[in-house]
């Protein structure tokens, strides 16, 4: 025995005392998640500290504007928040348009006028598919037990001899069974 109260031989003592390897993993993980926390804190400050810009300014009132559109590409997001092409072509226009004189209704309204009826139909067109797919299943669903219930109403004629046949395959079969 190594060690007083080990179960280890003395050769083994380079190795990792039992459930070391645990130990590290878990402070490990502890400490990847407490780099995380301080990250997570560290950008929130910087955000506070920068704040949002002045409603006076240019800036400000472009995203005061652009924070009441939806952006056309995520819809998901505002024109204000959206990183795509689209959205910053849009928040240049706002302030071009702050700038000419006109008021934030007036530019709410043109890009409402531009883009809110593409946005509608945007969403709609999912939802009319999907109904348009349950019509024709339901039709054809119709159509098919249609068909099969008029078709097995009508008797089927035999030749006398095929009628024989029938017959006596059908009381062979009878027979069989009893």
């Amino acid at each position: 025995m190594g060690r007083a109260g080990s179960l280890r031989p003395p050769h083994r003592r380079d190795h990792a005392p039992a459930g070391g390897t645990e130990r590290m993993r878990a402070r490990a993980g502890a400490l990847v998640i407490a780099v995380a926390l301080i990250g997570a804190a560290a950008a929130i400050a910087v955000a506070a500290a920068r704040g949002p810009s002045p409603p006076g300014t240019l800036e400000g009132r472009v995203r005061g504007i652009a924070s009441t559109l939806r952006c056309p590409v995520c819809q998901d997001l505002s024109v204000a928040d959206s990183p795509s092409a689209l959205a910053t072509q849009m928040r240049a226009s706002i302030a071009q348009q702050l700038q000419a004189g006109r008021t934030p209704d007036e530019i709410r309204t043109g890009f409402v006028a531009a883009y809110g009826g593409l946005t509608l139909v945007a969403w709609l067109i999912p939802f009319g598919l999907a109904l348009a797919g349950l019509l024709l299943a339901v039709g054809a669903i119709r159509r098919w037990n249609r068909g099969s219930a008029t078709s097995s109403a009508k008797p089927v004629s035999l030749a006398p001899e095929d009628r024989r046949l029938l017959d006596r395959a059908l009381l062979a079969a009878q027979e069989d069974v009893e």
